[in-house]
């Protein structure tokens, strides 16, 4: 023992002296700079390889030569005057028409007189009665039916809060209520959802996806300890689990669709990783209108022990009258094992008032991460279910008096008459259908009531112009640049002059093509073609800074 560190000792010895022999050679300042030097070299690096990672060798190159030749004298100033140009247009005039806008309250109040005022104003929206993709689920008049309903459901309940639970129970058994019947909608009676399926209410489907996401990394940071979370959706999925990436410090991996327009389950397996905690399908996406496998998916997440969400936003009041009448439709509620969290506007095809939304877990374990708990407040004790502290009772009312007063027989009877307006679309028996507009194509497999179509003949974004010019408003998708329709009840009885429009607006575009004036076709194309994703990014974030 002693002979081994005297051997040890004597080795150190003799490697000190020729490391200090060796850099006995060399300044100072250079041995004190080399390892700063070296360490930048390393941060530099890592940042470009965690770059390349994210956003790819393309879009890192184009990055960084961007933020380069900004450095040139006179480049900036001439892309930011150029961007301004194309914000400008974008917002079509919207700078004159806020010039009238007031930016005080008046010296004496308006009284009963500001009702007059606001019909006067309502008169110059937008024609939206059967000509709008979406916005609009409700049928027919808002002085009528269905509408009339929630809208007294609402104004009785107009001054309640569920945050004071003691005060206003009613409006919470309405929510309860609400939640409850979701549930049973989406599989919480079948013996395969464990039948504990919980919920609440919110704002709508963001807040939905926002809560599912916060839920689910801190399950997951309870669960397994994941303190650098990560999750993967495809590119279809919707926009709202950017926004919870970054408010909740997420990592966000976009993967590519198949050439059927559907989650790849094989991409999203090669990109789980110790650090995933969540994956994600729709059913139905809001691009395309098409189910994603939501079984596959849910196998993939029990495997890996991550969390599924779905979402149902779209279809959660669609999918299952539609499979009750007998439409083929995929598994894709908390029947499917794996499904952690569904989220559900009832504002779209439940027909509730808008603002409402519902957002289910499988069971409390994971529900109860969703809730925030104060204890140390000066003003006391403080518990909160979602994002928003307050929130108005007379919309929780009246998603409850939507679903009451139409029952299922109600939804039943909607579901029918909205899915054989999808299906007409695509080969009913309309005067025309969009298979027999040769320049058309319709993307996917639709399966529920959204139907996206492009053209390979002509810019698609100049029909959307031309059907702009005539009422309608359509919806601009891009990869590929496409429209989408998504068919609610104010379509039903106006179905044959859509197609008749379409038909004309592109006999319009074959005759006459290029932009036509006032147009953001050009606006579009652009966009789609623009390398700089960067640049895209920062026009969207000037047009809407000029706009609230």
């Amino acid at each position: 023992m002693d002979f081994s560190c005297a051997t040890a000792k004597s080795f150190l010895i003799d490697f000190r002296a020729s490391a200090n022999s060796f850099l006995s050679q060399y300044e100072p300042l250079v041995l004190l700079l080399v390892p700063l030097l070296t360490l930048f070299v390393a941060h530099v690096l890592q940042s470009s390889l965690y770059a390349v990672q994210e956003k790819g060798l393309k879009q890192t190159l184009i990055g960084f030569f961007m933020s380069s030749i900004k450095l040139v004298p006179g480049v900036k100033s001439y892309i930011d005057a150029e961007k301004q140009k194309v914000v400008d247009q974008m917002q079509s005039g919207g700078e004159s028409k806020r010039e009238s806008w007031r930016t005080e309250l008046p010296r004496v109040g308006l009284g009963a007189e500001v009702i007059e005022n606001m019909k006067e104003e309502k008169r110059k929206d937008a024609l939206w009665q059967g000509k709008c993709s979406g916005t609009v689920y409700i049928g027919g008049k808002e002085s009528e039916g269905h509408f009339a309903l929630i809208n007294e459901a609402c104004s009785m309940f107009a001054h309640t809060n569920p945050l004071h639970l003691d005060v206003f129970q009613s409006v919470a058994r309405f929510e309860a209520e609400v939640v409850a019947m979701t549930a049973a909608l989406l599989g919480n009676k079948e013996k395969a959802s464990g039948g504990q399926v919980c919920g609440n209410m919110t704002s709508g489907g963001t807040e939905s996806i926002l809560l599912a996401m916060k839920s689910s990394r801190d399950y997951m940071r309870y669960k397994k300890g994941i303190t650098k979370p990560e999750m993967i959706i495809p590119v279809s999925a919707h926009s709202a689990y950017d926004k919870a990436s970054q408010y909740f410090n997420i990592k966000l991996w976009r993967v590519p669709v198949n050439k059927d327009y559907l989650a790849d389950v094989k991409a999203i397996r090669r990109h789980i990783n110790r650090n995933t905690i969540l994956i994600v399908g729709s059913a139905p996406g809001f691009p395309h209108g098409i189910i994603d496998p939501i079984e596959e998916l849910g196998e993939l997440a029990l495997s890996y022990g991550v969390c599924l969400h779905v979402d149902l936003c779209l279809g959660g009041f669609v999918l299952p009258f539609a499979r009750t009448l007998g439409y083929p439709i995929p598994p894709f509620d908390f029947c499917v094992l794996g499904v952690t969290s569904i989220s559900v506007d009832v504002h779209k095809y439940g027909l509730a008032p808008k603002g409402t939304s519902v957002v289910l877990y499988r069971n409390h374990d994971i529900r109860k991460h969703q809730f925030v708990a104060v204890t140390e407040w000066s003003g006391g004790l403080y518990v909160s279910p979602t994002i928003a502290g307050s929130r108005p009772g007379g919309l929780i009312a009246g998603a409850w008096a939507a679903m009451m007063s139409l029952g299922q027989e109600g939804y039943l009877e909607y579901t029918k008459a909205i899915m054989e307006v999808s299906k007409s679309l695509q080969k009913g028996k309309c005067i025309y259908r969009i298979k027999e507009i040769p320049e058309l194509f319709i993307i996917g497999r639709p399966d529920m009531t959204i139907v996206a179509f492009g053209s390979d003949v002509f810019d698609i974004f100049e029909v959307n112009d031309i059907m702009s010019s005539k009422g309608w408003h359509l919806n601009a998708l891009q990869r590929p640049n496409s429209l989408h329709i998504c068919v609610t009840l104010q379509h039903v009885p106006v179905v044959d002059d859509f197609l008749r429009d379409l038909k004309e607006s592109v006999e319009t575009v074959k005759v006459n093509p290029g932009p036509i004036k006032g147009g953001l076709a050009p606006i579009y194309g652009a966009a789609g073609k623009m390398p700089d994703r960067g640049m895209v990014q920062e026009l969207l974030v000037n047009y809407m800074d000029g706009t609230c």
